[in-house]
């Protein structure tokens, strides 16, 4: 089946790469943004360390760089991360104890979900990289 998908054109984009492209670039730069203007999140009772934010946006910034030229590893390693926070939500969802909680973790579910749904037929037209020459 993968056989006689037709590889992506110079310069061709999809519009759920565009959309992954901006939605990594904007998680990364608020995020750091945030942490810079001295807003305090807090993930499981702690706040995360400054090491730990640089991580996330550098990764985040990363994967959009690397979507943006249609590199298959950085879809692929966005839809890991868009798969972990659908799962976070998910399981807010669970624990949503008024509908405006509930609200907020369909607002990102849904669409994630269609998102991640979308990356995979991409996947599965971009090329491999080419095994290393021995």
């Amino acid at each position: 089946m993968r056989a006689t998908l037709k590889p992506f054109a110079d310069g061709e984009r999809p519009w759920s790469i565009k959309i992954s492209v901006v939605v990594a670039s904007l998680l990364g730069a608020v995020n750091f943004i945030l942490f810079v203007v001295g807003t305090k999140p807090r993930l499981g009772g702690q706040q995360p360390h400054l090491a730990e934010i640089l991580i996330f946006c550098g990764l985040m910034l990363v994967c959009a760089a690397g979507m943006w030229r249609m590199r298959y590893w950085a879809v692929l390693g966005f839809q890991t991360l868009l798969a972990i926070g659908l799962l976070g939500f998910s399981l807010a969802l669970i624990k949503a104890s008024s509908l405006l909680g509930a609200a907020i973790c369909l607002a990102v579910i849904v669409p994630g979900g269609i998102l991640f749904y979308k990356l995979v037929r991409i996947l599965g037209r971009l090329q491999l990289p080419a095994p290393p020459r021995r």
